[in-house]
């Protein structure tokens, strides 16, 4: 057996080859692409007779790079950075980083503890491209909830009235509304008709006028105010705030329908839809996070684990 060890980066890799009783066999730094990947294939190829007795360790699990590993036919295990950092404090005293250090870290990682560590899986194409969009989709709910924080606070110090009138303030409805009255003295000028007219065309259908005269009623509420200039400043803050979340709401919309498609295309998705509490998007999310690879997982137990 070889065992290898990448420290990537952006622009290139450190890469160190070891043998079986820890031994140097080689190190390199070498280029990110294509290039880079036919160095790696070179500097292993001397020690190796088959794709399968080279296990690799780096500390990623997905890119073009560790792609390549894979379809080589290379056993990649993906380190969790805090796993390889923990495994450098009880091999090395030096707390500085290096990165042909890290390399060799990593080489010496897979081959005393492999064991304990998850095997990048030969999942399909499909599968593959399933986690690239549940993983976008994550990152894109996460990064939309951090802008309806900066709502909230902004509203929060100087229109409390749309705050007690709002609930969801990533809603079309919300939105609508205070794309149309994103200060406290707009908000109070709004009639019902506009309300009604507003929450329409956001796409709700029943108890408009409920729901009108719920909202008039917060906003036409007293409060206290900010100074007129401090208050427009605050509106410029909320009209913007409002523009953006409107565009990540409709790229997340696109972004759904594009994830609930590949997923359903999947052959596995009959069997997560079946799970209790999963619908299309937490059913590709885990899908994309098991894989498809029969062979990821050893025992049923491991997969429960």
């Amino acid at each position: 057996m070889v065992f290898v060890g990448v420290d990537w980066a952006e622009a290139h890799h450190d890469v160190c080859v070891i043998d079986a009783a820890g031994m140097v066999l080689g190190k390199r730094r070498v280029p990110d692409g294509i290039e880079g990947v036919r160095q790696i294939h070179e500097l292993v190829g001397a020690h190796a007779q088959e794709p399968e007795q080279i296990v690799v360790g780096i500390e990623t699990d997905r890119g073009l790079l560790v792609g390549a590993l894979v379809a080589a036919g290379y056993q990649v295990y993906a380190i969790n950075p805090l796993s390889a950092s923990r495994y450098r404090e009880r091999h090395v005293t030096s707390r500085a980083k290096s990165d042909p250090g890290d390399a060799r870290m990593l080489a010496e990682l897979v081959r005393t503890d492999r064991h304990n560590h998850r095997q990048v899986a030969g999942d399909s194409e499909l599968a593959e491209a399933i986690k690239v969009l549940a993983r976008g989709q994550q990152d894109l709910v996460w990064s939309r909830q951090r802008f309806v924080n900066r709502l909230r606070n902004t509203l929060r110090e100087f229109y409390p009235a749309a705050l007690e009138a709002f609930k969801d303030l990533d809603s079309g409805e919300t939105l609508a509304l205070l794309e149309r009255a994103p200060n406290p003295w707009e908000g109070r000028q709004l009639s019902q008709a506009k309300i009604v007219s507003a929450l329409r065309a956001a796409g709700r259908q029943r108890n408009l006028e409920v729901r009108a005269a719920e909202i008039q009623t917060a906003l036409r509420s007293e409060q206290l105010e900010a100074p007129a200039r401090v208050g427009s400043a605050y509106a410029m803050v909320v009209k913007s705030t409002v523009a953006v979340l409107r565009n990540m709401n409709q790229e997340l919309a696109q972004l759904e329908s594009e994830l609930s498609r590949s997923f359903e295309g999947h052959p596995d998705a009959e069997t997560y839809r079946s799970l209790p509490g999963l619908g299309v998007i937490l059913s590709a999310r885990v899908l994309a996070e098991f894989g498809d690879d029969p062979n990821r997982f050893d025992h049923p137990k491991y997969l429960a684990t």
